[in-house]
């Protein structure tokens, strides 16, 4: 699988990193940290982005949750604006919108 960063620049930063981890100049630590900063940046998502997602996908709530291993109430829940996704459901909803529901799967 290919690696993605936030930019191309970040990418030939990150390469480099890595080829100083490889010749022994960075340490491991150093080198999870750096891991840690050339992640893509997940965004907050409104709670009509979410099911404009959903529907795009042509799922009902009961299936955009079975595939985010959710409760159908949750979904709802993320739709009305009651609850806000975070943490792996919000990287999950990320995945949904950059590459579709197969993604997922």
């Amino acid at each position: 699988m290919r690696k993605q960063y936030p930019s191309p620049l970040m990418g030939s930063i990150h390469e480099t990193a890595e080829g100083l981890h490889a010749a022994g100049a960075m340490d491991k630590r150093t080198m999870r940290e750096f891991d840690a900063m050339c992640l893509t940046p997940v965004r907050l998502l409104k709670p009509n982005e979410i099911r404009a997602l959903r529907l795009r996908e042509g799922a009902s709530q009961a299936v955009f949750a079975r595939y985010l291993n959710v409760t159908t109430g949750l979904v709802s829940q993320w739709e009305r604006g009651e609850k806000r996704p975070q943490g792996a459901s919000l990287k999950l909803l990320s995945l949904v919108a950059k590459n579709g529901l197969e993604a997922v799967a």
